[in-house]
């Protein structure tokens, strides 16, 4: 990199660098630290620093030494991503891209990249395209997608509730977001463990990343094409047909938009909420006590771990200021989720409770708020109910400081979490889960309590008198004649 490059993002200034002689370390040309690399394996304390160092906004370094901003403040974060006449989604305005710095072969040109998708655009073209992907999600029924995810996780339950124990990331967080986000689509039989793997391999910036994309647009692409000729009721059939005349490669991008940021976004979610249900007593005596419920379990885990710590990212279209920061036209931005969630000018006290409070910035905000988070909130609070109530006495299965995680620049997430529980029989996928088996139903007339099984049996009755031969019937009066037919005789 030149000198002329950091200049782009008003950090020319030398007196940024270390001094000479000192042994900086995640530092890179201009003295910038860098987001990736073995020096930024705790980005939380990479944030840290930077807040230290720089502010609310500051000059850090992405792969191949591309200079950006990361914005660190709760409030800058929410400025930028509501300001449109300053900041914008679309990537081609970045000066890193215009001089082929982030080019096609950049390990984050899966997040780079201009697509035709709405989060990429702004003005009429946004309202298109938006108003397509809201409209297709208003004709999702979410009483039968609350069935359907307590289906999946079911399901999932059932194939190591028998064995006692279990890796929750391998057997359950990673697959049960898939399988639900499938059948949403409209394309359950492309749920598989390569579908898996390829969204979360080209979400890491990894060298396989490229081709990873290319495997799950060309598996959304051959579905755009038979729901145009074949449509059927659900999400991508009703992307298709919404008055906005979406083409095919607008309606296969947007699937592919739906599909990674749900899917990444609640796979680490429904980890994160676990891993604390399991290492945190007063957390998990709060859910048992019922001082807490599981959405507002997934919201307090929404604020101190979100599923995206980071998103790349925002554009300058003019010079400005942000943060007490000089910003100019063609810098790129970093949407700083994490930091700004625990930025000590709105959370003073990280240890105190959020409940109620859903100003994180988990979901984004502004005109590119994510449309899709009321898929995720349901994907992660029937998912960890339903396990939960299917393994009430679950526990983890190492100590806590064994628990390892794989990070990059955008998020952070559990490799493994092992548990162990009592072995259960598996459950019907149709029933509801319970922690006992339901007792058998009294008839809608029985309002008393259930007789018991074993009564003592009726006496027999006695043998009726021989019958005397009757009397005349002119002899009897009407009240005898009464009596008798009563009696049957």
């Amino acid at each position: 990199m030149t000198p002329e490059s950091h200049a782009l993002t008003g950090t020319e200034d030398p007196t940024l660098g270390p001094p000479p002689g000192c042994p900086a370390h995640g530092t890179g040309p201009g003295g910038l630290r860098r987001l990736y690399g073995p020096e930024a394996e705790d980005l939380g304390a990479l944030y840290e620093k930077l807040r230290a160092e720089h502010g609310a906004v500051a000059p850090v370094l992405l792969h191949n030494d591309v200079p950006i901003w990361v914005v660190l403040g709760h409030g800058e974060n929410l400025h930028m991503v509501s300001t449109p006449s300053h900041f914008a989604r679309d990537s081609r305005l970045w000066t890193a891209v215009q001089d082929g710095t982030a080019g096609d072969d950049h390990p984050l040109a899966p997040h780079i990249a201009w697509q035709p998708i709405c989060s990429h655009v702004e003005g009429d073209e946004h309202l298109r395209l938006r108003g397509a992907v809201t409209g297709a999600m208003s004709t999702i029924d979410f009483r039968s997608l609350r069935r359907h995810i307590n289906r999946a996780s079911q399901r999932l339950v059932n194939e190591f509730c028998e064995t006692g124990e279990a890796d929750l990331v391998a057997q359950f967080t990673e697959h049960l977001p898939m399988a639900v986000l499938c059948g949403i689509i409209g394309m359950p039989e492309e749920y598989n463990d390569r579908m898996v793997h390829a969204t979360r391999d080209l979400l890491k910036g990894t060298e396989t990343a490229i081709a990873s994309n290319e495997y799950v647009m060309s598996v959304l692409t051959q579905h755009t094409a038979r729901r145009r000729a074949q449509p059927e009721d659900d999400f991508a059939s009703h992307l298709i047909n919404h008055p906005a005349r979406l083409t095919d490669d607008e309606v296969a991008q947007h699937l592919r938009l739906v599909l990674l940021a749900a899917y990444e976004t609640t796979a680490n979610l429904i980890a994160n909420v676990l891993r604390m249900v399991l290492t945190d007593p007063r957390f998990r005596a709060q859910l048992n006590g019922g001082q807490m419920t599981v959405p507002e379990a997934v919201e307090q885990s929404l604020w101190n771990e979100p599923p995206f710590s980071a998103v790349l990212g925002y554009f300058a279209k003019q010079d400005t200021e942000l943060g007490g920061q000089r910003i100019r036209k063609g810098d790129g931005l970093l949407f700083g989720i994490a930091p700004g969630n625990v930025d000590p000018r709105v959370r003073p006290d990280l240890a105190a409770s959020m409940q109620g409070n859903r100003s994180h910035l988990a979901f984004g905000g502004g005109p590119h708020e994510c449309p899709g988070q009321d898929i995720g909130r349901a994907i992660a609070d029937v998912g960890v109910d339903a396990l939960l109530l299917r393994l009430p006495d679950i526990e983890l299965d190492c100590p806590e400081s064994e628990l390892r995680w794989r990070g990059s620049m955008s998020a952070r997430h559990l490799v493994e979490l092992p548990v162990r529980f009592e072995p259960r029989p598996p459950q019907d996928v149709a029933q509801r889960p319970a922690i006992r088996p339901l007792p058998v139903q009294r008839p809608p007339w029985q309002v008393t309590s259930e007789a018991p099984a074993q009564t003592a049996p009726a006496p027999a009755p006695a043998p009726a008198p021989p019958a005397s031969e009757p009397e005349p019937a002119h002899r009897l009066g009407a009240w005898q004649r009464l009596v008798r037919w009563w009696r049957g005789y």
